[in-house]
């Protein structure tokens, strides 16, 4: 899914500079962080030995965050709405 940001970040880069590809670019940078989050979170959660289901819900929540914000910025890079 991270890759997929920076994909998506790099072909906005190589568009004329706008408000709608500055959003973009800063929402699914974010995005991506919110990916890295919920994997790091998921990771410690199999390597930890005590009781992880409170990383587990964290790494849960923050990961469809992530995959519900993901359609919404591209509708508004299809749709240019900003």
């Amino acid at each position: 899914m991270v890759g997929v940001c920076i994909m998506v970040i790099s072909i906005v880069k190589t568009m004329a500079p706008g408000l709608t590809n500055y959003l973009i670019d800063k929402g699914l940078a974010i995005d991506s962080l919110l990916f890295m989050i919920s994997a790091l979170l998921s990771f410690s959660s199999i390597r930890l030995e005590q009781s992880t289901e409170r990383l587990e819900r964290w790494a849960e929540m923050i990961f469809l965050l992530g995959l519900v914000s993901m359609p919404l910025i591209t509708v508004i890079f299809s749709f240019e709405i900003v």
